[in-house]
């Protein structure tokens, strides 16, 4: 089986986040970039199946800036075979609308089998991506898995996933080719050993632009219009029990009209 894994670099979510109030976009200068730690659960999903079959082979596939790299060495350090990085200055900022044609299009460049990617992004949580994944490329598709397991091979098997939603429990089949999206509820990723490490820089990367795609009239379909700055929050109400809390608590409700 042929997998390919999505994998985002994101600005780390324990830093400052902040947008750039001149273009609108994440700056992403101002906090330290990580792997998205959904992504790392994808390539552990991609990876047990490899496990499971050594023949399976696992490509991790990623968009972005010359950093980004880093993400996908993190990727191929825990066991993953090769990488593919799409990158092109003319991709930044891009749109979800771009961004699932970019890749799209990367993803018709190989063959493959299933292509597994978290369910959303800690800076865009869009959401969508996996699915509009599927719709471009005319294939099944089951998102916001807890869990799944393969039938059989990619070769007349199925892929089984499970999901919880509003208090419903589904359970979903589908074959071959696919793309998935797993959620926070599948297993946390290994760690890379010594050895995954060193490497991880001699597993080939193969760099792509938007041109090499075939991709030169890309448009957004979401422009942002104005951005603003959080407001500053306002100190609260402190009530010190000094006898006369309960009068002061009772008055506080009254005063907002939450009694």
């Amino acid at each position: 089986m042929k997998i390919i894994t999505l994998v985002k670099q994101v600005p780390d979510t324990w830093s400052e986040r902040r947008l750039d109030p001149e273009t609108g976009r994440v700056d992403r200068a101002v906090s330290e970039a990580v792997i998205d730690e959904i992504s790392e659960r994808a390539i552990e999903a991609a990876l047990a199946l490899k496990d499971a079959d050594k023949s399976t082979t696992v490509t991790l596939l990623t968009m972005g800036p010359a950093g980004a790299l880093d993400a996908l060495r993190k990727g191929l350090s825990m066991g993953a075979d090769d990488a593919v990085h799409i990158r092109d200055d003319a991709l930044q900022g891009a749109d979800v609308t771009i961004t699932s044609r970019v890749i799209a299009a990367a993803l018709l460049r190989r063959p493959w089998d299933l292509v597994i990617a978290g369910n959303e992004s800690t800076d865009g949580r869009g959401g969508v991506l996996p699915a509009m994944l599927a719709e471009r490329l005319g294939v099944a598709s089951a998102t916001g898995l807890d869990s799944f397991e393969l039938t059989g091979g990619a070769a007349g098997g199925d892929l089984v996933g499970r999901r919880s939603a509003d208090g419903v429990d589904e359970v979903l089949r589908l074959g071959f080719p696919s793309v998935v999206s797993i959620t926070e509820r599948m297993p946390d990723a290994r760690f890379p050993n010594f050895r995954g490490i060193l490497g991880a820089k001699k597993k080939p990367v193969e760099v792509l632009t938007a041109a090499d795609l075939g991709l030169t009239d890309l448009h957004p379909a979401v422009s942002v219009v104005s951005v603003a700055e959080r407001p500053p929050r306002q100190a609260g109400t402190r009530i010190i029990d000094d006898g006369s809390a309960a009068a002061a608590l009772a008055d506080f409700f009254a005063s907002r009209r939450l009694i």
